[in-house]
């Protein structure tokens, strides 16, 4: 892994995971917190790149606009990939198979009903288990999901993160995600910077390291990516020192 991290440049094409990356967790996927200076980060990198500033999140497109929509409308990959909204505001859903995920969603609401701690989080094409409060759940929580997988067929694919497991459509992640917006402008013949935490975000970094991008890891573990940074403060901080050149 690489040490010296260069300054942020206005020739980048910029892609940012949320929580984790962006924002601080919580015990809950959905309280909305003072986003700001967030916002006031996000809308100067917007200024300064022409646009090429996208969010790539395992948060429904909804959610991430209700937490960023102060500001300019950002090109964004809800979902991991599932839903996408190019820098023009267009929208483009997947297909997925909504009737299998909604017997999925009965099970999983049925199990949660009788684990306090376990968190259900419906986004409409996927399903997020979440036992931030309760870790000791987390072994059950995976068997859960897992059990439910065999019944979806080849549809569906399970996606690990921190505390939280997740149903989602097959053939969609962050990867595929940032290789559609590299071929629209005003993403498309600019490096690629990919900065995320979690393993979803591994799909991102490979995808630049072939693109011969950034790809930028938060936190410790094992990883893909081929720099590093601290925590989110240390995000805020990088994408804030480019702003004298970039602005």
């Amino acid at each position: 892994m690489r040490r010296v991290l260069p300054e942020p440049r206005s020739d980048w094409a910029y892609f940012l995971d949320l929580d984790g990356t962006l924002l601080e967790f919580v015990d809950h996927p959905s309280p909305v917190r003072d986003e700001r200076r967030l916002r006031a980060l996000l809308a100067g990198l917007h200024r300064a790149t022409g646009g090429a500033v996208a969010v790539v999140s395992g948060r429904a497109l909804a959610d991430v606009d209700r937490l960023l929509g102060d500001g300019p409308l950002l090109a964004a990959a809800g979902q991991h990939g599932i839903e996408r909204r190019d820098a023009r505001g267009h929208v483009t859903h997947h297909p997925f198979a909504a009737g299998q995920l909604e017997r999925a969603r009965e099970q999983l609401a049925t199990a949660v009903a009788e684990r306090p701690g376990l968190v259900l989080e419906d986004k409409g094409a996927s399903l997020a288990l979440h036992y931030r409060r309760a870790p000791q759940l987390g072994g059950y929580a995976h068997r859960l999901v897992r059990g439910l997988v065999p019944k979806l067929g080849s549809r569906f694919r399970i996606q690990a993160g921190k505390c939280v497991v997740e149903l989602k459509p097959a053939g969609r992640d962050k990867g595929a995600a940032v290789t559609e917006f590299m071929r629209e402008p005003p993403f498309r013949g600019r490096a690629a910077v990919f900065i995320g935490d979690d393993v979803a975000d591994e799909h991102g970094f490979t995808t630049v390291n072939r693109m011969g991008g950034l790809s930028i890891k938060v936190g410790p573990g094992r990883t893909a990516a081929r720099w590093r940074l601290r925590d989110v403060a240390a995000v805020w901080k990088w994408l804030e020192s480019g702003w004298g050149a970039l602005l």
